[in-house]
């Protein structure tokens, strides 16, 4: 017992039968796509508090060139949106037009924000497909070779066609809960760099309204 829950994916993978096989790759993808996921949303985050207060100390000083270097010295999605409002503000463009570039920059910066992360749903609702085409097919070879056999060998055909078919059905959920929870969690990182982004332009935005007459040339 102890041997077999060691290697329960070597032996579902064996016994599992051709939907195993499925459910493996659909694993492999969701491992791949987590691990681009954290590293992707890791590079494209910032310390929003630390780099607000740095950048609208700048701009309350009127210091806009200043600003907008900060911005590139950290490339992110929120420095980029609130890079985008700087320039229109450093150009002398009206309020309108500052927030318009803004928010023109939190469209193009989410889909990079969100990537691929839509998949790890779909990768679970396929694992769980898969592993229940491989529960039907494990059946299905179950009572055909019951059918077909000697009294004899009605137990272990049996046995061998009800093991695939668990084997089946618990892969799939493996890898479907693995997906789903990864889909959720990235799902709230990615709601949380969206809002930092709409926030801090809103506030900026107030800023610059509110210190138009500091703004250098």
């Amino acid at each position: 017992m102890q041997y077999e829950s060691q290697n329960f994916f070597i032996t579902a993978f064996k016994v599992g039968g051709p939907s195993m096989i499925v459910i493996a790759a659909i694993g492999a993808l969701t491992i791949m796509l987590i691990i681009e996921r954290l590293w992707t949303l890791k590079s494209l985050s910032v310390d929003k508090n630390d780099f607000n207060e740095h950048l609208f100390g700048m701009v309350l000083r009127g210091d806009i060139r200043q600003a907008i270097t900060y911005c590139d010295s950290k490339p992110a999605p929120l420095t980029n949106t609130l890079k985008a409002g700087l320039i229109q503000t450093k150009n002398q463009r009206p309020d309108e037009e500052v927030q318009v570039a803004m928010d023109a920059s939190v469209l193009r910066e989410t889909p990079r924000i969100e990537g691929w992360t839509a998949f790890l749903a779909v990768f679970g609702n396929l694992a769980t497909l898969a592993g229940l085409i491989g529960t039907i097919l494990g059946m299905i070879k179950s009572f055909q070779g019951v059918s077909k056999a000697g009294a004899a060998e009605k137990a272990a055909l049996l046995s061998e066609g009800i093991s695939e078919a668990l084997h089946c059905t618990a892969s799939g959920l493996i890898v479907a809960i693995v997906a789903i929870l990864a889909y959720g969690y990235f799902q709230v990182r990615i709601g949380r760099l969206i809002n930092d982004m709409q926030e801090s332009s809103m506030s900026m935005m107030n800023l610059v309204v509110a210190n138009r007459d500091k703004m250098k040339e």
